[in-house]
C-alpha cells in the first residue's frame, strides 16, 4: 500500500483507490501520515485534528473515526498497542521518504516524478491549518529546488543546454532570486550562442538586487559573468566535473592491503623508483571515483615543476578565468583553496620531489602525494610505504602483461624483476610484443648482469631510466655513494657502512634509489639496495669503493671478534663486551659474508681471506655452518691466488674446525693435517700447536685416545702462554674422560677453567665446566656436577648464547636424572630440545630426546 501526500492525499493499494472521502477521516488519515511510526494517543489525535479547540471532543467520537478509518485502509496498517495508534508502515510506502531518499542518492529525475504539488495541497491549501504541514512544505520545496538544480546541471554538463532552456526560463521567472537557476539559464544561453541575451539576463538580475536589496549577485555567478564577458572558451565545452586521472593502469595486481589507505585526507604514497607507487595512487582514486562527485584534479609534478603553474591549471579547470588568475603565488594558493572548500574534490600530485612542491597545492580536500621520498616536512599527512611486489603477485602481473601461462620458466623471469612492478611490465610487454619469443629466450638474455638492464626495455620504456631520473639529479657525493653502495652484493647493509661509502644514504633514500629497511638487533638502522639498482649502480662511471672499506671492516671485526676470542692473557673482558659483540655480528653476518665473496670478486685478496679467518670463531660458536662453508671456498682462493702460504694454511685449518663443526672426522683431519705440513715448513710454531690441539680433537673423535693424548700433551709442553695452556688442558680433559681417567680429566678441567676465568673467555669457561660436570656425574659426584652446570648455565645466560644455554640445560637434565628429580629432568631436556631444534643441531636434538623417552 502507497501513501502519496505530496499534492493531494491519496491512498494506492496496488490499482485500487482507497483514498477516505468522508472530510474527518481524511484529515485523521493526514495527522496519521505526518507521524507516520509514531504512537498516538486519544488526546494527541484529538489535538491534532481540531488544533484551535479546546478539546471539547469525546475520546469514544476519536476511537469511531479511527475504527472507521482502519476497516477501509486495513487493521494491520493503523495498530492499536496500550490505547495508542500507529500508522505502521516501511519508508518505501510512503512519498515524502522516498522523495527524501532519491534526493540523498541523488536520484534527481525519479525523486522529481514523485512530485504532484506542495504537500497536502487539498487539505490545507494555505498551509495554516496545521503547523506540521507548514514545516514539511518548506523542507520539500528546498529539496525540490535543490534536486531541480542538480538534474538540470547534469543536463547542462552532458551538452542538453538547448532542450533545457525553455525548463529554465521557466524555473527564472517562478524564482527570480535563486541565483543558481540564474546561473544555469545564463550558460544555457550562451552555449547556444545567444551570448548578449545571457548577459542581460545578468544585468536583469543585478538591477532587481540592487533596486529590492542593494545587494549584488553572488560571487559565483560574478564570476561566471566575467568569464561571458570576455568569450572564456572553456564556458564552451560541457564536459562535466574535471576527473583529470590518467587512463588506470590494465591489469592492476596484488596491493590490496594498500588500496584502501590510498584515499584520505592528506597521503603520502612512497617508495623506490618503479615500485609502482602512481599506478597504486591512480587506480585507487578510479575506484573510488564516485566519491568525488565535483572531479579530481591531477599533476605530474616531474613534468610541471613549478607550483604557480600547476595552480593556475587547477583554477582554469575549476573554472576561473584566465583574466582573474592573480599573477603572485600566495594569491593563487588563496584563489585555490577558495575554489575548493566547498566541493567534494580529489587531488592527486604525482611525482612530488619535496614539500616546497606540494604545499602550495595543499587544499582542504583530499589529496594524494606519490613520491619516492617519504615527504616528513608534511607532518600531517598519512604514510603509505609501497615496495616490491610478493612471488604470486609479480608472477601474476607477469602473466596478465604477458599473455603467456604461468610456468616454472615464468617464476624465474619473475625473479630476475625482482618483484619491481616497472620491470614485470616492460618484461611482459616484451614478450607480448614478440608472440615468437619463448620465456626461456628472455630469460637467457636476462641471466648476464651486465646486460640485464639493457635487456629490460620495451619501445620507449626502460628500466634504466627509472633509475636515471632519480640518479642525474644528486649530487657528485650522493652518486658516489650509490657507487660504492652498488659493489656490495649483500641484500642490506647498516649505517655505518653507508657513512663509509659516503655518508649520503638519506638523499639516494628521497632519489628512491635506497630503501630504509629495518632497525636490526644493535639498534643500527639498515638500508636495503634493489638488485636492479646495484646493476644500475655498478654501470655508472665511479671510482673503486671496495678497497677504501676493507680496512676499517677488518678492523670492526677484529673488535668485536676480539671480546670472543682474545689473545692477551692480561685481558678480561666484560660479559657486556661480548654480548654487544655477538649482537653485532648478528647483525652484520649476512653482510660480512657477502663481503668476502665481493672482496675475492674484486680481487681483494688479502682483505677476503682475512675477513673469512676472523670470522670463523663466530660462525663456530653459533653453528652458522652454511654461511662459514660459504667463506672458506673463496677465501682458500684468494689466499693461494695471492701465493700467501700462511693464509692458506690458515685457511685450510678454518675449513678443518668447519669439518669438526660437521662430525666429518676424515675431512677434519685431512685438511688440519694440510695446514700442519705448511706451517711446519714455515716454521710457525704456535700455528703449529695450535694445528695439533685440533688434530688431537680429530683423534679423540675417531677413539685414537692414545694418539689424541699424545698430540695434546705436546701442545702443553710448548705453550708459552695461558690461552695456549688453557687450550690444550680442555681438550685434554675430554680425552682423559674419554679414556675413563676421570680423576685426571677431572684435575686438567679444572685447572682450564681457572686460566679461562682469568682470561675472561666466558664461551670456552662454559664450555669446559659442562664438560667437568659430565665427569663429576661419572664419579658420582652429583653436587660437584650440578655446581659446574650451574656455572655453566648462568654464564651462557648472561652472554645470550642460546646454544650455549641449550647445552647447560641438558647437562643439569642428567644432573637431576642422576639425583631421581625425573620429571624435573625431562622438562629441562624438553627446553633444550625446543632450543636445538630451532638451531638445527641435530646431534643436540637427539641427545635431548634420549632424556625424554
Amino acid at each position: 500500500m502507497e501513501f502519496r501526500i505530496m499534492g493531494p492525499l491519496e491512498v494506492r493499494d496496488g490499482e485500487v483507490d482507497r483514498t477516505p472521502s468522508a472530510p474527518k477521516h481524511r484529515d485523521l488519515l493526514a495527522m496519521f501520515v505526518l507521524n507516520a511510526r509514531r504512537p498516538l494517543t486519544v488526546g494527541r489525535l484529538r489535538g491534532l485534528m481540531w488544533p484551535r479547540e479546546g478539546g471539547d471532543r469525546s475520546d469514544s467520537l476519536v476511537r469511531g473515526y479511527v475504527g472507521q478509518l482502519r476497516q477501509l485502509v486495513g487493521k494491520d496498517v493503523i495498530t492499536t498497542v496500550s490505547g495508542t495508534y500507529t500508522l505502521a508502515i516501511g519508508e518505501d510506502q510512503l512519498d515524502v521518504d522516498r522523495f527524501r531518499s532519491l534526493v540523498q542518492r541523488g536520484a534527481y529525475e525519479e525523486a522529481l516524478a514523485l512530485w504532484r504539488g506542495p504537500a497536502l495541497e487539498d487539505l490545507d491549501p494555505d498551509g495554516e491549518r496545521w503547523v506540521e504541514t507548514r514545516r514539511l512544505r518548506e523542507e520539500l520545496g528546498e529539496l525540490r529546488l535543490l534536486a531541480l538544480e542538480r538534474k538540470v546541471q547534469a543536463g547542462l554538463d552532458s551538452g542538453r543546454h538547448r532542450e533545457l532552456l525553455a525548463e529554465l526560463r521557466g524555473l527564472s521567472t517562478e524564482y527570480p532570486l535563486w541565483q543558481r537557476f540564474r546561473g544555469q539559464y545564463m550558460l544555457a544561453l550562451y552555449r547556444s550562442g545567444r551570448r548578449t541575451e545571457a548577459l542581460d539576463a545578468y544585468a536583469a538580475l543585478r538591477e532587481r538586487l540592487d533596486d529590492g536589496h542593494a545587494v549584488e549577485p553572488d560571487s559565483e555567478l560574478q564570476l561566471l559573468y566575467h568569464r561571458m564577458l570576455h568569450d572564456d572558451v572553456s564556458l564552451h565545452v560541457s564536459a562535466g566535473p574535471p576527473v583529470l586521472l590518467p587512463h588506470d593502469v590494465t591489469g592492476f595486481t596484488g596491493r590490496e592491503e594498500l588500496l584502501d589507505q590510498v584515499i584520505g585526507d592528506q597521503v603520502v604514497v612512497h617508495g623506490q623508483a618503479g615500485a609502482g607507487k602512481s599506478a597504486l595512487a591512480v587506480h585507487a582514486a578510479w575506484r573510488q571515483r564516485e566519491r568525488f562527485p565535483d572531479g579530481i584534479l591531477y599533476a605530474d609534478l616531474r613534468e610541471t615543476t613549478a607550483p604557480s603553474a600547476v595552480l593556475e591549471d587547477f583554477l582554469r579547470w575549476l573554472g576561473c578565468p584566465a583574466q582573474a588568475i592573480p599573477a603572485a603565488l600566495d594569491q593563487r594558493e588563496r584563489l585555490l583553496r577558495a575554489y575548493a572548500a566547498n566541493r567534494r574534490l580529489l587531488v592527486l600530485l604525482d611525482n612530488a620531489a619535496d614539500e616546497a612542491q606540494v604545499r602550495p597545492l595543499l587544499t582542504a580536500c583530499p589529496t594524494v602525494i606519490t613520491s619516492r621520498s617519504s615527504l616528513g616536512g608534511l607532518t600531517e599527512a598519512t604514510r603509505v610505504p609501497v615496495g616490491v611486489l610478493s612471488p604470486d603477485d609479480a608472477l601474476d602481473l607477469l602473466v596478465r602483461s604477458s599473455g603467456r601461462d604461468a610456468d616454472a620458466s615464468m617464476r624465474s623471469l619473475a625473479r630476475f624483476c625482482g618483484g619491481l612492478p616497472i620491470a614485470l611490465r616492460i618484461a611482459g610487454a616484451r614478450l607480448a610484443a614478440r608472440p615468437g619469443w619463448t620465456v626461456d629466450y628472455l630469460v637467457e638474455l636476462l641471466e648476464d648482469e651486465h646486460e640485464r638492464l639493457d635487456r629490460l626495455h620495451a619501445g620507449d620504456q626502460a628500466v634504466r631510466s627509472v633509475f636515471a631520473i632519480g640518479y642525474d639529479d644528486l649530487p657528485e657525493r650522493a652518486k658516489q655513494t650509490l657507487c660504492g653502495l652498488g659493489a656490495l652484493s649483500a641484500p642490506d647493509f647498516a649505517d655505518w657502512m653507508a657513512e663509509l661509502c659516503g655518508g649520503q644514504a638519506e638523499a639516494l633514500v628521497d632519489a628512491g634509489l635506497l630503501e630504509a629497511h629495518v632497525v636490526d638487533v644493535a639498534g643500527q638502522l639498515r638500508y636495503r639496495l634493489h638488485d636492479l639498482t646495484r646493476l644500475f649502480a655498478r654501470a655508472q662511471p665511479a671510482p673503486r669503493a671496495l678497497p677504501g672499506l676493507v680496512e676499517v671492516v677488518l678492523a670492526r671485526v677484529q673488535a668485536s671478534r676480539f671480546s670472543l676470542v682474545s689473545g692477551d692473557p692480561a685481558t678480561a673482558v666484560a660479559t657486556r663486551d661480548i654480548r654487544e659483540s655477538v649482537e653485532w655480528l648478528a647483525a652484520e653476518r649476512a653482510f660480512l659474508v657477502s663481503l668476502v665473496g665481493d672482496l675475492h670478486t674484486a680481487g681483494l685478496d688479502d682483505g677476503c681471506w682475512r675477513l673469512a679467518h676472523l670470522l670463523a670463531p663466530y660462525l663456530e660458536r653459533h653453528r652458522y655452518l652454511d654461511d662459514w662453508r660459504r667463506v672458506t671456498g673463496p677465501a682458500l682462493g684468494s689466499a693461494r691466488r695471492a701465493g700467501n702460504v700462511r693464509a692458506e694454511a690458515l685457511v685450510l685449518r678454518d675449513q678443518g674446525d668447519l669439518h669438526l663443526a660437521e662430525r666429518d672426522w676424515d675431512a677434519a683431519h685431512d685438511r688440519l693435517r694440510l695446514a700442519l705440513g705448511m706451517f711446519l715448513r714455515e716454521g710457525r710454531t704456535r700455528d703449529v700447536n695450535h694445528t695439533r690441539r685440533r688434530l688431537g680433537h680429530v683423534h679423540l673423535e675417531r677413539g685414537r685416545l692414545a694418539e689424541a693424548e699424545r698430540a695434546l700433551l705436546t701442545c702443553l709442553d710448548a705453550a708459552d702462554n695461558q690461552r695456549d695452556a688453557a687450550d690444550a688442558l680442555r681438550v685434554l680433559g675430554a680425552v682423559l674422560h674419554r679414556a675413563g681417567r676421570l680423576d685426571e680429566a677431572a684435575d686438567r678441567l679444572s685447572t682450564a677453567i681457572k686460566h679461562l676465568a682469568e682470561l675472561g673467555d666466558r664461551h670456552r669457561q662454559a664450555d669446559t665446566l659442562l664438560e667437568l660436570s659430565s665427569v663429576r656425574l661419572a664419579q658420582d659426584a652429583i653436587p660437584e656436577a650440578r655446581e659446574a652446570a650451574e656455572q655453566a648455565r648462568g654464564i651462557a645466560v648472561r652472554l645470550g648464547d642460546r646454544l650455549l644455554d641449550a647445552h647447560a640445560l641438558l647437562a643439569l637434565a642428567r644432573v637431576n636424572r642422576a639425583e631421581g628429580a625425573q620429571e624435573r629432568a625431562r622438562e629441562l631436556a624438553a627446553a633444550a630440545l625446543a632450543a636445538f631444534e630451532e638451531l638445527a643441531d641435530e646431534t643436540g636434538s637427539g641427545q635431548a630426546r634420549s632424556l625424554i623417552e
